[in-house]
C-alpha cells in the first residue's frame, strides 16, 4: 500500500475552496487510496488555521477520521530534542516544529513521499540518512499550481 506523509498546507487547502491550491489538493486526495500519515503537531497547526471558520475544526476532524489518516505523536522528550536539533540545523530555510516532526516521522517509517505545499522547505530537508523527500504534488500530472 502506498503511504504519504501529509503536511498542514494540504489539509487546510482541502477544506478551503478559496485556497489557490484547493483544486490540486482535492484532485490529489480524492484519487488517493493509500495511507495518509501525519503528526499531532501538523494537526495542531492545521486546527489553528481552520479555526478562522466556525466549522473548520469539525471539518478537519472529520477529514482526518474519514480519510483514515494515522496521526503520530512525536512530542515525547527525546523527539522534542531531535525536533529542536533539526529546527536549529535548518534555521536558514526555516523549519518549524510541524516540519521537524514530519521529518522525524519520515525517518522512523522510511517514507519520503509527502503531500505538502512547502516546496522550499521539503526540497531542502533531509532525513538522517540523507534521504530526500518526494513532493507528491510535483510529480502528479495536471496539478493546479
Amino acid at each position: 500500500m502506498t503511504s504519504w506523509l501529509v503536511d498542514t498546507g494540504p489539509l487546510v487547502a482541502y477544506l478551503d475552496s478559496r485556497d489557490r491550491f484547493h483544486g490540486a489538493v482535492v484532485g490529489c486526495l480524492d484519487g488517493f487510496s493509500g495511507q495518509l500519515l501525519t503528526t499531532s503537531a501538523v494537526i495542531t497547526e492545521a486546527m489553528h488555521f481552520v479555526s478562522m471558520s466556525s466549522r473548520g475544526p469539525s471539518l478537519l476532524a472529520e477529514l482526518v477520521m474519514t480519510s483514515g489518516t494515522k496521526v503520530h505523536d512525536l512530542t515525547h522528550p527525546e523527539a522534542l530534542l531531535e525536533a529542536a536539533a533539526l529546527m536549529e540545523k535548518y534555521t536558514d530555510t526555516p523549519m518549524d516544529f510541524a516540519d521537524a516532526t514530519l521529518t522525524l516521522l519520515a525517518e522512523r517509517l522510511d517514507i519520503l513521499d509527502i503531500l505538502t505545499l512547502d516546496r522550499r522547505g521539503f526540497s531542502a530537508y533531509r532525513t538522517r540518512d540523507r534521504g530526500a523527500f518526494q513532493l507528491v504534488l510535483d510529480v502528479l500530472p495536471n496539478r493546479d499550481r
